[in-house]
């Protein structure tokens, strides 16, 4: 980019990696923080910093957490008899905002999708059997699955039926309030409510 300083350059490059963002927004991103005071341009890189310095998986849900256990893990008032599986933590987010759910969650980290070699190893689907197989007070007695409504989150879901079927707890879906190859991520509260409420149970299907 020899139309811009080194420094400028190097900046847009990196704004370029960023998903949705093309050459166009780069540059007026990178001019953005040119622009702006010093204070503000740190205090946005700082919050980057934070996020990789400060940030890990939650050690139970794999949510995204600043401890050992995230908030959700930690709360002394959430449902823990139901797990809502979800494929990431922006779901969930999704899901919390429905006002709908009060249980617990896990967070896939991913989905299967074997055209591009992402299978169940891909997942924490080994760490939710293993979570469900070890006692708690209260025992856990359903198991949501939240898997986006497309072909993989579909077969993410029958994988998650089958490795869970022998286990004494009820296995249910999120109702098909989303519309097919829609996302949790951008469905709305209502829809999102909906899909909770009316969840089936998979062994009806």
């Amino acid at each position: 980019m020899k139309e811009f300083a080194e420094p400028l350059a190097r900046l847009v490059e990196e704004f370029e990696k960023l998903p949705g963002v093309g050459a166009r927004t780069a540059e007026r991103l990178a001019y953005h923080v040119l622009k702006i005071e010093r204070e503000p341009a740190m205090a946005l890189a700082r919050a980057i910093r934070d996020v990789k310095d400060s940030l890990r998986p939650c050690s139970v849900c794999h949510n995204i957490a600043e401890a050992d256990l995230c908030w959700i893990c930690r709360a002394d008032d959430r449902d823990r008899t139901r797990i809502c599986v979800v494929e990431h933590a922006k779901d969930l987010i999704a899901l919390e905002k429905s006002g709908a759910y009060q249980g617990l969650y896990h967070v896939l980290l991913g989905r299967l999708d074997p055209q591009r070699g992402k299978g169940p190893g891909e997942t924490t689907i080994s760490s939710l059997r293993h979570r469900l197989e070890t006692p708690t007070n209260p025992a856990v007695e359903e198991v949501i699955l939240a898997t986006n409504p497309d072909a993989e989150g579909d077969a993410t879901a029958l994988a998650l039926k089958e490795v869970l079927k022998d286990l004494p707890l009820k296995i249910s879906r999120i109702a098909r309030g989303l519309p097919s190859g829609g996302s949790i991520e951008f469905a709305n509260v209502e829809i999102l409510k909906d899909a909770l409420q009316g969840r089936v149970d998979v062994a009806d299907h």
